[in-house]
């Protein structure tokens, strides 16, 4: 594949990824994504012979984008604690990113109607969330039998502040949320 091949791929994938953010996998329409990235509709099936091909390469490219992200942090900052009250910036930023929705909770709530290659994609980004967060809780708590059952909470508490800070398009919203967590004990 060439350059132009690889650079009109990485286009589609950006613009889907903005396009599943913002209106979730029903929001891949090629024309308009065609539209975005300036090709034609037919070109985007080069690359993506289906919308299930396009949503699966875009949930794929989320988790893998969301593992790398989580690493760095990782790396960053290798007190565990304060790596764990840093895990809410990764769902921050997509409310800053014009009042976007994190692509596997948006996606979570379409599951019944995805199709099982981007099912699988949707679940791997869910797996890959509570399985960093498990890692990081083991560590400052390595004596709890509790750790997984708290990693799916605040998996789902940090979700849950985001979406309720996106449906008032108020990231502020999202810090007193995610503050009152901390405050309870969640993130701590």
């Amino acid at each position: 594949m060439n350059i132009t091949h690889e650079s009109s791929r990485e286009a589609i994938l950006a613009a889907a990824r903005k396009a599943a953010q913002t209106r979730g996998y029903n929001g891949l329409n090629f024309r308009e994504l065609a539209k975005e990235v300036g090709i034609k509709p037919a070109s985007i099936y080069y690359h993506f012979p289906s919308k299930a091909d396009l949503g699966m390469a875009v949930a794929r490219r989320y988790w893998e984008d969301t593992k790398a992200n989580l690493e760095s942090m990782q790396m960053e900052t290798p007190d565990s604690l304060t790596c764990l009250r840093r895990y809410p910036e990764i769902f921050r930023r997509s409310l800053e990113n014009g009042n976007r929705l994190c692509l596997g909770s948006f996606m979570s709530a379409e599951y019944d109607d995805l199709p099982d290659a981007v099912k699988h994609e949707i679940q791997t980004f869910t797996d890959i969330n509570v399985t960093w967060l498990t890692t990081i809780i083991s560590r400052i708590n390595p004596a709890s039998s509790q750790n997984i059952e708290r990693a799916r909470a605040i998996f789902a508490a940090v979700s849950g502040a985001q979406l309720m800070a996106r449906s008032r398009s108020n990231v502020s919203l999202f810090d007193q949320i995610i503050e009152n967590y901390d405050n309870a004990g969640l993130l701590g």
